[in-house]
Order: structure tokens, then C-alpha cells, then sequence
């Protein structure tokens, strides 16, 4: 079964272009798989929900997501969460995210990636 990991950038998609990553992932991702954040990312869109402005709403929004879909949470180290993501990504792994860096490193180890293209849809490399 496949795995995908959600970026925090990720979850943020959702309040900022008004698109349904979910569905959105089902029409990309043919089969079974499952949908995970880890724990970092939730810690992350913590923080940024405690601020102020539009990236606090889009934080709340995704961490309002995690629970309404509930998505598995990975527990990981405590450690900087794009090297989790990297650590844990593989053959069976696709990430999404818009992290440019993240997307780098990953293109590296010949992960998939699922990424925002045009504000209005996601597609898959």
C-alpha cells in the first residue's frame, strides 16, 4: 500500500486556494493507500495556529483536517521535520508538499511528489 506524507505547506492549501486535497489525491493516487502527517508537522501548524493572520487561519484549518479525516500521526524524532520526511520517504512513499528544498532532496532519492501547479490543482512528479 502507498503511503503519503502531508508537508505542513501542504495542509495549508486547503484555506489558502479553497481546493480539496484529498479528493484531489484520490484522482492522483490510483489504489489503496494511506495518509499520514507526522508529528512534527502537527507540532508546526501548532505554532503557526497561535499566531496572528492568514497563515494562523491556514494552520487551524489543516490541523482541523488531521482530525476531521483522521490521519494517521507518525511519531518521530524531535528533530528538523523535512529530514523526518526525507528519512521516512521510499519506493512505496509519496510526499506533498510545496517546500522547493524538500522537493529537491526528495527528487534526489526518485520519490514521487505531489505538489500545487497553478493555485488551482495538484498534479504528480
Amino acid at each position: 500500500m502507498k503511503k503519503i506524507i502531508l508537508d505542513t505547506n501542504f495542509l495549508t492549501i486547503p484555506y489558502q486556494f479553497s481546493i480539496d486535497i484529498f479528493d484531489k489525491i484520490k484522482d492522483l493516487v490510483r489504489g489503496e493507500h494511506e495518509i499520514l502527517v507526522l508529528d512534527g508537522t502537527v507540532r508546526e501548524l501548532k505554532i503557526l495556529s497561535n499566531k496572528k493572520g492568514r497563515k494562523s487561519l491556514a494552520a487551524r484549518v489543516g490541523l482541523e483536517l488531521i482530525e476531521k479525516e483522521d490521519l494517521k500521526v507518525v511519531k518521530t524524532d524531535d528533530g528538523n521535520v523535512d529530514d523526518e520526511i526525507v528519512d521516512l520517504s521510499g519506493e512505496e512513499t509519496i510526499v506533498a508538499t510545496n517546500d522547493k528544498e524538500l522537493i529537491k532532496r526528495l527528487k534526489h532519492k526518485n520519490v514521487k511528489i505531489i505538489y500545487l501547479r497553478g493555485r488551482n490543482r495538484l498534479e504528480m512528479m
